[in-house]
């Protein structure tokens, strides 16, 4: 996609990527959305993307959480 992405043992974890009013996180999936339905409420969601508004404090825990779930997911898909 030619945008910043973190990996974990050559496997994408998150994508991200800033734009003019928000900043994204890529991929959301299914799963993951369903995880943090909560925490994700406030922000913007579409098919993927998670949207968060650069006029807000950037919710580094949250990206923590999200960045964690996501590895473990991409453990539990190689066993």
């Amino acid at each position: 996609y030619k945008i910043p992405a973190y990996k974990l043992d050559g496997e994408i974890v998150l994508y991200f990527a800033g734009w003019k009013r928000h900043y994204s996180l890529y991929p959301a999936g299914e799963h993951l959305v369903e995880a943090f339905q909560h925490q994700l409420a406030r922000y913007e969601l579409s098919k993927g993307t998670i949207r968060f508004p650069l006029s807000e404090p950037v919710p580094a825990k949250l990206i923590e959480q999200i960045a964690k779930f996501r590895a473990r997911e991409l453990s539990r898909r190689r066993i």
